[in-house]
């Protein structure tokens, strides 16, 4: 009777984790990172290039990864890094940026920012633009980003 008891749990045990298992993943799916504090630097006058800052904040339980940016204010967005290499500042374009989970990026002067190319009106203080960011996944994030001086 006691094997019989043992057996009967163990299989209750095994039936309660393999309903558990979606369910905790059905969560993680409904997690999303967040964008804050997004700024635009106002570039002088004729250049067609700006850089935007903030923080992405990832309190999901697994780590988020940023494959691509759009924006109805630019006509290309894109995640890059500033590197000094002997002295000299040097950017590139950076693929992919993992954001991990329980963390957050900062993108600031100087690192990590987001190339925002071919501005479609012309950019004035105080103004916001709204950026979308696309995760590895599929799932798409939005942040408003101002424009300061």
């Amino acid at each position: 009777m006691n094997t019989l008891r043992v057996s009967l749990l163990g299989s209750l045990v095994a039936v309660a984790f393999s309903l558990a298992s979606p369910v905790a993943a059905a969560a993680d799916v409904e997690c999303l990172p967040e964008v804050s504090d997004g700024w635009i630097r106002v570039p002088p006058a004729g250049i067609p290039v700006l850089a935007g800052f903030g923080t992405i904040t990832n309190a999901c339980d697994t780590a988020v990864t940023l494959v691509s940016g759009s924006s109805p204010g630019f006509e290309d967005v894109s995640i890059h890094e500033t590197r000094f290499d002997d002295g000299m500042a040097r950017m590139r374009a950076i693929p992919r940026l993992v954001v991990p989970a329980s963390d957050s990026v900062t993108l600031k002067p100087g690192g990590l920012h987001m190339m925002l190319m071919k501005p479609r009106v012309t950019p004035v203080a105080g103004d916001q633009v709204r950026i979308d960011l696309q995760l590895e996944d599929g799932r798409k994030i939005s942040g408003d980003f101002r424009i300061r001086k």
